[in-house]
């Protein structure tokens, strides 16, 4: 009964029985809190007059600017309308096939795989959810592919290239695809490249949104990154016109600032300080995050609802986790927002410490 996805807070106000309080805010959603680039705003109208005519079915000038910047070629990306989208192509390209989640993860991998028939197993992370290559590269055997979602969702882990070289290079002598989704991949202070890896590994793909971290869910756009010859296939299953003309152009402009997403590292990291101190010194729990968003219970108590349901009724809203395998509701996920925000979900969380010391 529960939503499969953050946001629209009405549904998860629904599915708990509560009536929606007339003010709240929606940890919910991991998009950045810095907003969009300024550059949307101020060139907002120019969007106006690309609306008349159909958008460029190869999305060429966007494709070239990511390849620019990636030091790739253009043919080893695909432009999607989002993650969704990208993922949906994924699942037809591996239909029927032997794959393996590595979970907890973003739920439309399994729904890709359901819906094409694919054969799913998992491999469960443990309480830490670090990545223990020995048991990981032994369930490899006899698959076609492995998602890993990295950094994770929704535990905010980051898991570096010591970690994915020898799954690559595992995936490589079973003939395994190695699907990565990279979503948060641009909030990581210290992110480590697989790009120049794509030569020597010709089965990694790289899932990416452009969604979360220029703050344009409502555009929908992400793009892919892989070989030649597997981008060929997509791009084969892809509708005409997936991607309208106004997310292309805004997804161009995105690109070229990079100031706005160093702004962002910069201003995660500091409001995560921040909240994690905090959390520290009122005995709460959280996951080692990387990114813009954190998983957290209360370590004095084993149910975490009644904080999920007093959080709800004081207007802030968490993720829940219960269509997360591994979690199963034992931890609430929260997007890290505004300083103003942030400050009053300390707040809260302080008040729900006073009557529950």
């Amino acid at each position: 009964m529960w939503p499969s996805h953050g946001s629209n807070p009405h549904y998860l106000y629904e599915a708990a029985g509560l009536s929606l309080p007339e003010s709240f805010l929606d940890f919910s959603a991991n998009i950045n809190p810095l907003g969009p680039p300024a550059v949307l705003q101020e060139r907002w109208g120019d969007l106006f007059y690309g609306i008349g005519t159909y958008p460029d079915p190869h999305t060429a000038s966007l494709k070239e600017k990511i390849a620019k910047r990636e030091g790739i070629q253009e043919s080893q990306i695909l432009i999607g309308n989002g993650g969704a989208e990208i993922i949906s192509l994924i699942g037809r390209l591996i239909a029927g096939k032997k794959v393996m989640i590595i979970e907890p993860a973003f739920s439309e991998y399994e729904k890709a795989c359901r819906i094409n028939n694919c054969d799913v197993s998992y491999y469960q992370l443990s309480d830490g959810w670090d990545i223990h290559l020995d048991d990981v590269i032994e369930k490899l055997s006899g698959k076609d592919a492995v998602f890993l979602c990295n950094p994770n969702n929704p535990t905010g882990m980051y898991y570096k290239t010591r970690i994915m070289l020898p799954l690559l290079e595992a995936c490589k002598r079973e003939n395994c695809l190695l699907i990565v989704d990279e979503a948060f991949y641009d909030f990581v202070a210290e992110y480590e490249s697989l790009i120049p890896y794509l030569k020597e590994f010709p089965q990694l793909i790289l899932m990416r949104s452009m969604t979360k971290i220029f703050a344009i869910p409502g555009l929908r756009l992400g793009y892919l990154i892989a070989d030649g010859g597997l981008i060929e296939k997509l791009t084969d299953c892809q509708p005409h016109w997936s991607v309208n003309s106004v997310a292309i152009k805004a997804g161009e402009w995105c690109i070229e600032d990079e100031r706005h997403i160093s702004r962002t590292i910069q201003f995660i990291h500091s409001e995560r300080e921040a909240l994690y101190q905090f959390y520290k010194e009122n005995n709460f729990e959280v996951s080692n995050s990387a990114i813009n968003f954190y998983l957290l219970r209360d370590k004095e108590s084993h149910d975490q609802y009644p904080l999920f349901e007093f959080l709800l009724k004081q207007g802030i809203v968490p993720r829940h986790t219960f269509n997360f395998p591994g979690l199963e509701g034992r931890w609430l996920r929260f997007a890290i927002r505004t300083s103003v925000e942030n400050v009053r979900l300390m707040e809260v969380m302080k008040a729900w410490r006073k009557l529950n010391p």
